[in-house]
Protein backbone atom coordinates (compact mmCIF):
# COMPACT_ATOMS: atom_id res chain seq x y z
CA UNK A 1 0.00 0.00 0.00
CA UNK A 2 1.05 3.57 -0.67
CA UNK A 3 0.05 6.89 0.90
CA UNK A 4 -2.07 9.23 -1.21
CA UNK A 5 -3.19 12.80 -0.60
CA UNK A 6 -6.58 13.30 -2.23
CA UNK A 7 -7.42 16.98 -2.83
CA UNK A 8 -11.20 17.35 -2.67
CA UNK A 9 -13.55 20.19 -3.47
CA UNK A 10 -17.05 20.81 -2.17
CA UNK A 11 -19.68 23.51 -1.88
CA UNK A 12 -20.76 24.17 1.70
CA UNK A 13 -24.02 26.10 2.12
CA UNK A 14 -22.75 27.33 5.52
CA UNK A 15 -19.83 29.13 3.81
CA UNK A 16 -20.82 32.00 1.53
CA UNK A 17 -24.23 30.43 0.83
CA UNK A 18 -22.44 27.61 -0.99
CA UNK A 19 -21.34 29.91 -3.80
CA UNK A 20 -17.60 29.31 -3.38
CA UNK A 21 -15.82 26.01 -3.67
CA UNK A 22 -14.04 24.96 -0.48
CA UNK A 23 -11.22 22.40 -0.41
CA UNK A 24 -9.73 19.86 1.92
CA UNK A 25 -7.06 17.17 1.72
CA UNK A 26 -7.78 13.58 2.70
CA UNK A 27 -5.14 10.91 3.24
CA UNK A 28 -5.80 7.33 2.16
CA UNK A 29 -3.80 4.15 1.83
CA UNK A 30 -4.24 2.52 -1.57
CA UNK A 31 -2.52 0.43 -4.21
CA UNK A 32 -2.74 2.99 -7.04
CA UNK A 33 -4.39 6.28 -8.08
CA UNK A 34 -7.72 4.68 -9.06
CA UNK A 35 -7.86 2.79 -5.76
CA UNK A 36 -7.06 6.02 -3.87
CA UNK A 37 -10.00 7.79 -5.55
CA UNK A 38 -12.26 4.87 -4.63
CA UNK A 39 -11.01 4.84 -1.01
CA UNK A 40 -11.60 8.59 -0.63
CA UNK A 41 -15.14 8.32 -1.98
CA UNK A 42 -15.96 5.78 0.76
CA UNK A 43 -15.05 8.18 3.60
CA UNK A 44 -18.00 9.53 5.64
CA UNK A 45 -16.76 13.14 5.37
CA UNK A 46 -16.50 12.81 1.57
CA UNK A 47 -20.08 11.59 1.35
CA UNK A 48 -21.48 14.06 3.92
CA UNK A 49 -20.09 17.12 2.09
CA UNK A 50 -20.84 15.71 -1.39
CA UNK A 51 -17.20 16.18 -2.31
CA UNK A 52 -15.52 15.60 -5.63
CA UNK A 53 -11.87 14.74 -6.31
CA UNK A 54 -9.83 17.59 -7.80
CA UNK A 55 -6.45 15.84 -7.73
CA UNK A 56 -4.43 13.05 -6.18
CA UNK A 57 -0.78 12.88 -5.17
CA UNK A 58 1.17 9.78 -4.18
CA UNK A 59 3.42 10.65 -1.23
CA UNK A 60 6.65 8.67 -1.66
CA UNK A 61 9.12 10.67 0.42
CA UNK A 62 9.25 13.83 2.55
CA UNK A 63 12.42 15.81 3.34
CA UNK A 64 14.62 12.91 2.31
CA UNK A 65 12.63 10.33 4.31
CA UNK A 66 10.95 7.56 2.33
CA UNK A 67 7.49 6.62 3.59
CA UNK A 68 6.79 2.97 4.28
CA UNK A 69 3.29 1.94 5.29
CA UNK A 70 3.03 -1.04 7.62
CA UNK A 71 -0.32 -2.65 8.34
CA UNK A 72 -1.31 -2.68 12.02
CA UNK A 73 -4.29 -4.94 12.68
CA UNK A 74 -4.77 -3.48 16.17
CA UNK A 75 -5.96 -0.23 14.53
CA UNK A 76 -8.95 -2.06 13.01
CA UNK A 77 -8.77 0.10 9.88
CA UNK A 78 -8.78 3.41 11.78
CA UNK A 79 -7.00 6.57 10.66
CA UNK A 80 -5.13 8.44 13.40
CA UNK A 81 -3.99 12.01 12.91
CA UNK A 82 -2.13 14.00 15.57
CA UNK A 83 -3.12 17.66 15.42
CA UNK A 84 -1.32 20.65 16.89
CA UNK A 85 -3.62 23.67 17.03
CA UNK A 86 -0.90 26.29 16.98
CA UNK A 87 -2.90 29.39 16.06
CA UNK A 88 -4.94 31.41 18.51
CA UNK A 89 -7.80 31.47 15.98
CA UNK A 90 -8.11 27.67 15.78
CA UNK A 91 -11.07 26.17 17.62
CA UNK A 92 -10.08 24.90 21.04
CA UNK A 93 -10.50 21.25 21.93
CA UNK A 94 -12.81 20.66 24.87
CA UNK A 95 -10.86 19.76 27.99
CA UNK A 96 -11.63 16.60 29.91
CA UNK A 97 -12.92 17.04 33.49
Amino acid sequence: MKLYLVHCGFYDPDIGDGLYEAHTNLFVAATDFDHARHQAKKLPSFKAKKMHVDGIQEVQAVDGYRLVLAEDNTLDGATNLVTNRHRDLAPKQPTSP
